[in-house]
């Protein structure tokens, strides 16, 4: 008997592009392959890139992995090289030019065509399945594609293109088939996920999702992933406030709060807006986390716009923040509108001081934590600890909670802690006696 090659799938970028390696894994599998994730096993001959075009960093990442692996098949350690996703959909001629060594690039929308590379079909009744690569008690859950705002800095629309809600009923299927498999936290994501349903209904839909979803038996926890402050949907207070399974968690970029900052990024609000939406969450979901991004160094942030910012920061003490450095991006309004005037030094000297702002206030928020108990889902093992994460956390970008050992735990568990200690952005605990 011969076995399919096996095939290495690497992912960049974010949980969206994530979603899609997991469905192409699942349709690989179906055909026969052996399918690995992010692997260095020598055994893989065949090396599938899901790239990242968001960014500048990112653009770099997704092209020095392209190129060490050309550097792997030189050296005959690998034989077949595919490249898809975000800056294959964005750079496809430029990279055919510039890497030869890579055997064909594929666009976003092409798993088909990389099946029929590799001489299998794609299966329509297996759309929904993936093959997941995250702990077996949390997915993430893709709920559209693609954007309708235009903001200034951002090639994703262009990539993308529309949004693109996925049918309610086919979304509660896939969460239930995920469901069925063990996954207890569903993690919701989409460009947008607070425009949910616009696009196929009229309406925002994404309260009724999140209602819907915690229907389904076995879900605990769902978590939503990039809202966007403009147009935020009524009635989805309600939901975070009420609903117990929908984490008293959100993740919404915000990107700045001076008028002028946010007038040019086109947002869609400007300052006063931005803050009274964030006071509302905090009024409205008592005791609901806030993560959110911004970007330092876009075209008008002078230094009043930046004090600005470290302001309001300090004001709304947010739970979980991230900061990013404008990065122009070719053919976005941005480019084609704005001088990218502010020295990478300056961009790079204001992130620092956002993030070492920030650590502070996480710092001070742990130290709050400790005598407190909490529920905690355990993702793994590691050393002497179990590790696991609050409601307020997400995986891989959020505070972790550092559990000491006991016969009852194991991963995939929600158990209650009790914390004990907080160091930086990391919290250690023990289960009560």
């Amino acid at each position: 008997m011969t076995l399919f090659p096996k095939i290495n799938v690497v992912t960049l970028g974010c949980s969206k592009n994530l979603v899609d390696s997991e469905r192409l894994m699942k349709q690989l599998s179906a055909a026969g392959y052996r399918v690995v994730h992010d692997s260095n096993d020598p055994a893989a001959k065949i090396v599938i890139i899901n790239t990242c075009g968001f960014i500048g960093d990112a653009k770099k990442e997704s092209v020095d992995t392209i190129l060490s692996f050309v550097a792997a098949k030189k050296e005959k350690r690998i034989r077949t090289i595919y490249v898809f996703g975000c800056l294959s959909q964005r750079y496809r001629e430029v990279l055919q030019r510039d890497i030869p060594e890579v055997d064909a690039f594929f666009g976003v929308d092409e798993a088909g065509k990389i099946l029929a590379a590799l001489h299998a079909l794609w299966q329509p009744a297996l759309q929904q399945e993936r093959q997941l690569t995250t702990p077996p008690h949390y997915a993430y859950l893709k709920i559209a594609e693609g954007c309708n705002w235009r903001c200034s800095y951002c090639a994703i629309p262009l990539i993308r293109g529309h949004y693109a809600s996925v049918p309610e009923q086919q979304v509660l299927d896939e969460a239930a088939g995920l469901a069925a498999q063990g996954v207890k936290e569903l993690l919701v994501i989409a460009q947008d996920t607070t425009y949910y349903g616009l696009d196929l209904y009229g309406r925002r839909r994404i309260a009724a999702l999140l209602q819907s979803l915690s229907g389904i038996k076995g879900v605990e926890w769902i978590r939503l992933h990039y809202a966007y402050p403009a147009q935020f949907p009524e009635d989805l207070f309600a939901v975070l406030r009420n609903n117990p399974r929908v984490c008293k968690y959100i993740d919404i970029p915000l990107q700045h709060i001076s008028d002028t900052v946010l007038r040019n990024m086109r947002r869609g609000v400007d300052g006063a807006q931005t803050r009274a939406l964030v006071e509302r969450l905090r009024r409205e979901v008592p005791g609901i986390a806030i993560r959110t991004t911004f970007i330092v160094g876009h075209p008008g942030e002078d230094e009043q716009a930046f004090d600005a910012l470290k302001t309001f920061i300090s004001d709304m003490q947010f739970e979980r923040l991230g900061v990013f450095c404008y990065s122009e991006e070719e053919d976005t309004y941005g480019a084609a509108h704005f001088t990218d005037a502010i020295p990478d030094a300056v961009k790079q000297a204001r992130r620092e001081e956002l993030m070492s702002l920030q650590a502070n206030i996480s710092a001070q928020q742990a130290r709050a934590k400790t005598g407190r108990r909490v529920k905690v889902i355990i993702d793994r093992q590691e050393g002497d600890y179990f590790v696991g994460r609050t409601e307020h956390d997400s995986p891989e970008v959020d505070t972790e909670v550092f559990v000491k050992p006991r016969p009852a735990i194991a991963v995939g568990g929600f158990y209650e802690v009790e914390i004990t200690a907080a160091t930086g952005y990391d919290l250690f605990g023990v289960l009560p006696e």
